[in-house]
This record gives structure tokens, C-alpha cells and sequence, in this order.
């Protein structure tokens, strides 16, 4: 292994996210349809026909990163590559909704869906939005289309937040209520305000912050972010609660997600600053950082019950990568040195265990032993969340460099 560099080098930053996509791009690229999906740790495709609506997404969002970042037009291509297999093969013209997975070449097997799940909606709409902000005027058209047809089937007013899921032709919701795809709303919803300047994107964005960091936040026994709820968004602190399997559904506060809410709270405060986004990303970082690290070995732990025990002790690649991201943004946004501390600490346990030095990539996930505990890259994670955290320190690395002079 390497010596561990300069984690805060916005040179090594760009390297890093370089050598990440190098990975996929162009072994991902896929002429008759998207990109290839399922790999090996040694990058073996898999399957090369399933195609599922999160990693779709996921594929544009990571190419427009990087066409930015070099402005390699190879980069551009395949973003619009991704973003028309959305907008013509995902999409469903009647209705308006979107494939969530589906086959491109063979018989259909039972996995298929055509249910418009909102959590791989929301990433469409965090696609076109990259789309645009790579160039791609085209996307336009498609941001406004799909999140038109999200705020008429799935948005509740009275709620304030997005439901879950509704059947292929919007006719039946499912009364299962979620912060996950509505965390990742307000992340697709601060990029369209990025990518457009539009108020109403922002507008979004703030209220799904304010009730699942606020609101919700404080209706469960920790003041932090609990998954599970009801139709009228009561917590349901038994759903899945003995089932580990369900990596969309799990059961319990995932560090992850307190974490990845706080990286999300202070990127909304950069566009419209109020006095209750730093405090709550605080605590929800810092609380998280008290029950979630691994003292023994690194690392950190995938969730806890209501009681602070750990639940489950798998460490996941995105976990440690949206904990960066947050760590950094605490540090520049307070000039606490405390997160910086932590900050190269996740990277010290990123580089010795998590980053692939032979293959490329980053392994999917440990178990509690630090010990691999998947065979497979992507699906539906091609390495998303560390490029886009490595994005995000980067640039609010050259916005305080900015500032300075």
C-alpha cells in the first residue's frame, strides 16, 4: 500500500476521483443501452443486461462530475449517453413515471418493476440536474417534465414531504412512509437549484430539510433521524426491525444518513443561511461520531438502536464517504480543528481498508472485523457517494481559497 497522501490536496483530490471513475469509464459503457451495472472487485462484468433506476442515475451524475472536473469531452458523451437511456428507456411515456429496473437484453425475469419508486425518481431528477450543469440543454426539458409529475402523484402539501412509492400507472401509494428518498429529494432538489437558479428548487429543499431533520428529528426518542413511518408520518420503530437484508429499508438510525443530513444542511445554509442549519448539523454529526466509530479497530458502524447499541456492525463504503464530506464542511463552515481531526482520520480507514490500490474503486463494504464482506463493485453504487464527497470538499476547498483572496 501506498503512503497515505495529503487529504486535504484539492491535486490529490482530483487524482483520487481520476482514478476512482477509471474503474468504470469506459469498461461501464454499454453501446446498446446505459452502462453495465454488476462488476466484480476485479472488474468483471456480472450481468450485462439488468438495468436499475438508481445506478442509471448514479452513472450520469458521476460523468458530469468528472467532464467538470477535466472537461475531457469523452465525460460529456457519456453523460448524455446516460441521461437519454433515462429520458427514453427508464422513462414511461404514458405516464410519465419511471422504470425502476428492467432487462435490455433476454426475457424479463420476476425482478422487473415498473412501480414509480420515488427514491429513483428523485435521483433522476439529480441526473438531469448534473446533466444541465455539464452542458446538456437538453436535460432541461426532462428536469422540469419529471419534477412536474413528481409533485402532482407523490408531493403531500400537508405534509411537507414526498411519499414512497405508487403503482406503474400512479393509480395506488403505498402507505409505507420514508426519509430516504425525501434526504435524497432535497439533494436532487439543492442540485436543480444549482443547476437553474430556480426559487422553487430551493424552496423544496428547504421544507424537506425542516421536517426531517426538525420536525421528525424530534417525534422520536433521540432527536435524530429515525427511517421508518406511517401514512400519516408517525415513526414506526419496529419496521424491519430483525431484518438485515433490506439495504433500501434497514432498520434503525443509520450513521450514514445523521451524517449525510448534516453534509445537506450546510450546503442548504450556503444558498439561503439560517440559524438553525449549523446547530443541527452539529449535532446530528456529533452525536452519530460518539456511537458510530469503531474504537477498536476504525471505522465506522452502520447502525444503532434507540438505545445507542450498535444494531448492525457492517462498515459501507458510502457511510465513511458521506461522513467526509460532512466532516470537512464542519470544519470550513466553524474552524473547529476537531472536525479536520476526524476528517483524516475516516481517510486514514478509507485508504488502509476501503480504497481498492490493486483494482481501482472502492471495496463496497467490511464487516465489523474490518474484513471484506462483499465480492462486487456498483449496483446500484458506482462509487456515487465517494466521487460526489470528494467533489463537494473540493469545491468548498477552492470556495475558501476563493474567499481568502
Amino acid at each position: 500500500m501506498s503512503k497515505p497522501p495529503d487529504f486535504t490536496s484539492r491535486t490529490w483530490l482530483r487524482e483520487h476521483i481520476a482514478e476512482t471513475w477509471a474503474f468504470y469509464h469506459p469498461r461501464g459503457f454499454d453501446e446498446a443501452g446505459g452502462f453495465y451495472q454488476f462488476f466484480s472487485n476485479e472488474g468483471e462484468i456480472l450481468d450485462r443486461s439488468t438495468r436499475n433506476l438508481v445506478c442509471s442515475s448514479r452513472y450520469v451524475v458521476n460523468q458530469a462530475h468528472l467532464y467538470r472536473l477535466t472537461g475531457m469531452e469523452q465525460f460529456k458523451a457519456a453523460a448524455l449517453h446516460g441521461a437519454r437511456f433515462l429520458h427514453e428507456k427508464h422513462r414511461n411515456a404514458a405516464t410519465g413515471g419511471y422504470r425502476w429496473q428492467f432487462q435490455v437484453r433476454g426475457a424479463p425475469t420476476t425482478a422487473d418493476s415498473d412501480d414509480n419508486v420515488t427514491y429513483g425518481i428523485v435521483f433522476v431528477v439529480l441526473a438531469y440536474a448534473h446533466a444541465i450543469m455539464a452542458g446538456i440543454d437538453e436535460a432541461r426539458e426532462w428536469l422540469n417534465e419529471v419534477v412536474d409529475t413528481l409533485e402532482q402523484h407523490l408531493w403531500s402539501p400537508n405534509a411537507g414531504l414526498y411519499a414512497d412509492k405508487a403503482s406503474a400507472d400512479w393509480s395506488r401509494v403505498d402507505p409505507y412512509r420514508g426519509q430516504n428518498c425525501n434526504m435524497h429529494a432535497c439533494e436532487a432538489m439543492l442540485a436543480a437549484f444549482e443547476a437553474t437558479g430556480e426559487k422553487r428548487y430551493l424552496d423544496r429543499a428547504d421544507i424537506i430539510a425542516r421536517r426531517v431533520t426538525v420536525d421528525l428529528a424530534r417525534a422520536n426518542p433521540r432527536n435524530l433521524v429515525w427511517e421508518h413511518y406511517d401514512e400519516n408520518w408517525v415513526p414506526d420503530m419496529e419496521y424491519n426491525r430483525d431484518i438485515h437484508t433490506d439495504s433500501y429499508r434497514p432498520w434503525g438510525y443509520l450513521s450514514g444518513h445523521q451524517t449525510e443530513w448534516a453534509k445537506l444542511l450546510l450546503i442548504l445554509r450556503r444558498h439561503r443561511p439560517e440559524p438553525w442549519q449549523l446547530p443541527r448539523a452539529q449535532f446530528l454529526f456529533d452525536e452519530t461520531m460518539h456511537w458510530a466509530w469503531d474504537d477498536r479497530l476504525g471505522g465506522m458502524f452502520y447502525s444503532c438502536a434507540p438505545d445507542r447499541a450498535i444494531y448492525d456492525t457492517a462498515k459501507h463504503q458510502w457511510t465513511h464517504a458521506e461522513t467526509v464530506a460532512a466532516a470537512a464542511l464542519l470544519a470550513l463552515e466553524t474552524e473547529e480543528t476537531r472536525y479536520w481531526i476526524i476528517y483524516n482520520s475516516l481517510w486514514d480507514f478509507i485508504w488502509s481498508h476501503l480504497v481498492d490500490h490493486r483494482h481501482g474503486a472502492w471495496f463496497r463494504m467490511l464487516d465489523g472485523d474490518n474484513a471484506l464482506a462483499s465480492s462486487e463493485k456498483s449496483a446500484p453504487e458506482p462509487d456515487y457517494h465517494n466521487i460526489g464527497a470528494c467533489v463537494e470538499v473540493l469545491l468548498a476547498l477552492q470556495g475558501r481559497v476563493a474567499a481568502e483572496h
